[in-house]
C-alpha cells in the first residue's frame, strides 16, 4: 500500500483556486519528503516516478505564496529536500481538515457500507 494512503473511507481533495488544490497524493508527497528528506524517495514510496513527484512539488510551490518544499542540489553534500515552514503549515492544516471531514461523514459511510453486497461480484474485464 502507498505511504499515507487509505483503502477505505473518505478521500478529500480541496480546491483553493483554479490551479491550486491539495489532496491525498500531494499531502502524502509532503509527508514522504518530511520523513525521507528526498523527493525521489517520497515518490518511490508512493510508486511514482521522480518526474511525477517533482511535478507535484513544483505545482504546489507555484500555487502557494511561499514554497512548500525547499531543495538543495546533489554533489558532495548529497542534495535533498525539506518542507518549509509554510509546507509544514499546509500539511498540518490539510490533515486536520481531513480528520474533521472523516468524523463528519462517518455515519453516512457506515450507512453506505451497510448497503454494500455481502459478497461483491468479481470485476469485469
Amino acid at each position: 500500500m502507498k505511504a499515507g494512503s487509505k483503502t477505505k473511507g473518505a478521500r478529500l481533495r480541496i480546491v483553493l483556486e483554479e490551479d491550486g488544490a491539495i489532496g491525498p497524493g500531494k499531502a502524502d508527497i509532503l509527508d514522504g519528503i518530511r520523513e525521507t528528506g528526498s523527493i525521489a524517495a517520497a515518490g518511490r514510496r508512493m510508486g511514482m516516478s521522480y518526474k511525477r513527484a517533482w511535478s507535484l512539488v513544483e505545482r504546489m510551490n507555484r500555487a502557494f505564496r511561499e514554497p512548500l518544499v525547499s531543495t538543495s542540489r546533489g554533489g558532495h553534500s548529497k542534495g535533498g529536500a525539506a518542507l518549509t515552514g509554510t509546507g509544514e503549515q499546509v500539511l498540518a492544516l490539510y490533515r486536520r481538515i481531513e480528520t474533521e471531514a472523516e468524523r463528519a461523514v462517518e455515519p453516512e459511510l457506515g450507512a453506505l457500507r451497510g448497503l454494500m453486497a455481502a459478497d461483491p461480484p468479481p470485476p469485469t474485464k
